[in-house]
């Protein structure tokens, strides 16, 4: 799929919201300014859950709850984590049944959090803000 502006991004993350619930672990990955964050912005907006969504870069995750008896929404920024045993700190595997779990940056260090996942990532296209994103669904999804 293509994007051509932060604001398709943010739109795209809506649409997507609505294929996730409870217990699903999303994976992203793609360069700095792909759009990561901008993309969690969306899928917030489309799970309804409390805000402001930004990176959680120096606090490493955040828990937005719902605002409407759905899932929270986990959003983690796995950049500076350093192996396993960091991320084994942050718990996610002890709310990842009852929340949708995003983690930017997430790419080979949080994959055996959950057979099932979806790993999305984003690239540039081009020159300005198109980005092309590929979507690979792992277990349950995949079927």
């Amino acid at each position: 799929m293509i994007v051509a502006t932060a604001e398709e991004m943010r739109a795209f993350g809506v649409r997507l919201a609505q294929r996730l619930g409870a217990g699903d672990l999303v994976i992203l990955s793609g360069p700095l300014g792909a759009g990561k964050t901008t993309l969690v912005q969306g899928i917030a907006e489309g799970l309804k859950v409390r805000g402001p969504i930004t990176s959680p870069t120096f606090v490493i995750s955040r828990v937005h709850p719902s605002l409407c008896g759905g899932p929270a929404l986990v959003h983690v920024d796995a950049y500076r984590l350093g192996g396993d045993l960091e991320v084994d700190d942050l718990d996610l595997d002890a709310s990842l049944e009852d929340s949708v779990t995003i983690v930017e940056w997430g790419e080979g260090k949080v994959e055996g959090l959950s057979e099932e996942r979806l790993e999305i990532h984003i690239s540039r296209s081009g020159s300005g803000e198109t980005r092309e994103i590929t979507m690979t669904e792992i277990g349950r999804h995949a079927d």
